[in-house]
């Protein structure tokens, strides 16, 4: 992969088959994506005018002006019997030559993202994030207020670049009755839909997958707690509370 970077903004192409869809219909397919770094934390993905359905967008007239990527020129995308008012942009003069006579999609309103014939959730796949799931012996304990509410020989530790470790556990060995589900559902690119619970009172501290992806299938059914919020201890070491956007 080919990679360029201009100020913040990192630019790099992508061997992967990309489509995007609304309204039933393939508005943009290319084998010759971008993948653009426009924030630090994940890519999203630039389509080569060509490989877009041009009767799907009609200028609104409309800019945007971005520091490092110039003026943008919005659009409105519109197809089978769905309209996205302003969910298409391009930079046809931006300073970053690479992404001129690309076109970029709001990824929320589209329809559906695929890379290859895998249907993609969130945002694109990095390319340099990497989910390592392990089995571990190690003793977990986690607290709440200095209630142990989960106390663990059997996890399987979650390692993902950028993010701190996260201890997934069997629910025999959480106080299940001292949690509460509720109706926060998020999605991640890596790992799936998650479920969400409150615990002791405070809301949204653990979650679980219950039908992972593939990728991430050993943490299934498995229970987490945010490491940012809470204290958890291994091998009766209590570890410090990382500092994440969490």
């Amino acid at each position: 992969m080919d990679a360029t970077n201009r100020g913040r903004v990192r630019v790099e192409r992508t061997a992967k088959r990309v489509r995007t869809y609304l309204g039933g219909r393939v508005v943009a397919d290319t084998t010759s994506a971008l993948l653009v770094w426009e924030v630090p934390y994940y890519p999203t993905y630039y389509f080569p005018l060509e490989d877009v359905d041009e009767s799907a967008l009609k200028a609104t007239g409309a800019t945007k002006h971005s520091p490092s990527r110039g003026e943008a020129v919005l659009y409105t995308v519109s197809s089978g019997a769905k309209e996205a008012a302003d969910a298409a942009l391009a930079y046809p003069d931006s300073p970053l030559e690479e992404i001129r006579g690309h076109v970029r999609f709001e990824w929320d309103a589209m329809d559906a993202w695929f890379e290859e014939d895998e249907e993609v959730y969130v945002h694109p796949r990095d390319p340099y994030t990497r989910v390592d799931i392990l089995p571990s012996s190690r003793h977990i304990r986690v607290e709440v207020d200095g209630v142990t509410v989960a106390d663990s020989r059997h996890a399987r530790i979650l390692f993902e670049t950028g993010l701190p470790a996260r201890y997934y556990l069997p629910k025999t060995d959480v106080r299940l009755d001292l949690l509460e589900h509720t109706d926060t559902i998020t999605h991640c690119p890596y790992k799936g839909s998650a479920e969400y619970w409150s615990v002791n009172g405070r809301q949204d501290l653990a979650w679980s997958y219950r039908t992972p992806l593939p990728e991430s299938e050993q943490v299934a059914g498995l229970i987490a707690f945010y490491n940012e919020k809470l204290d958890i201890y291994v091998d009766d070491v209590l570890q410090e509370r990382p500092k994440t956007k969490f």
